[in-house]
């Protein structure tokens, strides 16, 4: 309610051109609402609040806007305007921002931009897509291992403005090898004349540049650091990683997973900004996909017309069926999936989470059987055959779903495949054509071979 009141404030003196006060309250507001404000607003309004605000708080703002509004922004500045706006924004949020760009842009920006920016902007440019070298910035405080305290203070004062973080410096030998890290608390505790090589941690985790970013923020969780140091295959420093992109990472992750368990193709986009064309270009290919595979369960029902047709009471309890295999399988592949995700489960467990399904199948399936057969006894009063024969179905498609829906993404991760990709759409459809094939064939068993 007070960001849409705040929008709505902002939006009046835009209108009535009190750009002076306008400026005021901008100055005095933090710049994640500022953002959050200029997201919900219509583009060129965004675009003049843009260029109302104080030089020094527009960088941060920008940093903080959805690309698409990143993308306007820039696009409606000029080149010298656009370049000031990059210079003032940290390595890797100006590689971010310029990855989204037309090269006749990028060109026009990097050409006016400083040589500072263009040399940390093209270094980072070099590494792969969601690698840990992609998503670094190469400002951070470094210092000489034969420093004092106090010239390191110096020298943070020096660089701390430029930098992604001050909190923890790092320690580099000639060769720039890192040698170990300093909080800055403790430079402020410690005499000045002591030197930083006596008082440096030297157990230092580090990431290396080609690590995959998932692997990256599993490390934050991990060691539950605010920031960690990205070194080369020789140990050299050449950037930090900080937790604020790491929360990036995992809800672009998280995000991705959940639309591929929803049979979706992933989309960068916030919702509102996905067009109609390209979210149907996103849901069409797997719909497609389990719309052809579910004709499997059309033909196995076309197969057994005959028992349907003697005993047309069946067909009441497939919806049950389907849908409570497809459930199971899904349980068992969620919690599979996360447990990949986080390296809790690794293919050399293959077995043993079997194991450990198969016992819980075996335990939720007698559960829903003996549920079911009192219910179907008691309340739709089936002969004690044809509840059985449900009933023996209903444990059948427990085991096999659970089964499946834990083995199907640990063999996905195995052949370097998405695991999400093996999640509830797929399962649903396999664990939906075996229960009715199972079904069919209790029928025909017990029912039509002892009629006949």
């Amino acid at each position: 309610m007070e960001m849409e009141m705040g929008r709505k404030e902002l939006e009046r003196l835009l209108e009535e051109k009190q750009y002076k006060k306008l400026r005021r309250i901008l100055s005095e507001m933090n710049e994640a609402d500022i953002a959050a404000i200029m997201d919900d607003m219509e583009d060129e309004d965004s675009l003049k609040i843009f260029r109302i605000l104080p030089k020094g708080i527009a960088a941060d703002v920008f940093a903080l806007l959805e690309v698409e509004d990143q993308r306007y922004i820039i696009m409606s500045l000029s080149t010298s305007e656009a370049s000031r706006i990059v210079d003032n924004l940290m390595a890797d949020d100006a590689t971010d921002l310029l990855e989204e760009m037309p090269a006749n842009i990028v060109k026009k920006i990097l050409a006016n931009a400083s040589p500072e920016t263009r040399s940390d902007i093209n270094h980072l440019l070099q590494y792969p897509d969601s690698s840990a070298g992609s998503i670094m910035t190469v400002e951070y405080v470094d210092l000489k291992k034969d420093m004092t305290v106090q010239e390191a203070i110096t020298r943070v004062r020096v660089l701390g403005l430029d930098s992604e973080t001050v909190n923890v410096c790092y320690v580099l030998d000639r060769k720039r090898l890192l040698v170990g890290t300093v909080a800055l608390r403790y430079l402020l505790i410690k005499q000045p004349g002591e030197i930083i090589g006596d008082i440096m941690n030297e157990n230092v985790i580090s990431i290396k540049t080609s690590t995959d970013q998932e692997e990256a923020a599993r490390m934050f969780q991990k060691y539950d650091f605010t920031t960690m140091p990205v070194v080369d295959n020789e140990n050299r420093l050449v950037g930090i990683i900080t937790v604020d992109d790491v929360m990036d990472i995992m809800e672009e992750e998280a995000t991705e997973d959940i639309e591929k368990m929803a049979a979706m193709i992933p989309s960068d986009k916030p919702y509102f900004r996905v067009g109609i064309l390209e979210t149907f270009r996103n849901r069409m290919p797997w719909l497609l996909v389990l719309m052809v595979s579910a004709t499997f369960t059309g033909a196995i029902i076309s197969r057994y017309e005959n028992a349907l047709a003697s005993y047309v009471l069946l067909t009441a309890y497939i919806p049950m069926l389907m849908d409570t295999g497809g459930n199971a399988g899904s349980q068992s592949s969620t919690s599979v999936i996360r447990g990949l995700s986080l390296r809790e489960i690794e293919f050399k467990d293959f077995f043993s989470v079997l194991w450990k399904e198969g016992r819980v199948a075996i335990l939720c399936g007698a559960g829903l059987a003996a549920a079911n057969f009192v219910k179907l006894l008691l309340f739709d009063h089936l002969s004690l055959l044809i509840a059985a024969i449900i009933c023996m179905t209903l444990v059948m498609v427990v085991i096999f779903a659970k089964l499946v829906g834990a083995a199907l993404p640990m063999l996905a991760d195995r052949i370097h495949l998405d695991p999400t990709v093996m999640a509830s759409p797929l399962i649903t459809t396999i664990v939906d054509t075996v229960s009715l094939w199972i079904y069919f064939q209790l029928v025909t068993v017990f029912l039509l071979h002892r009629a006949g």
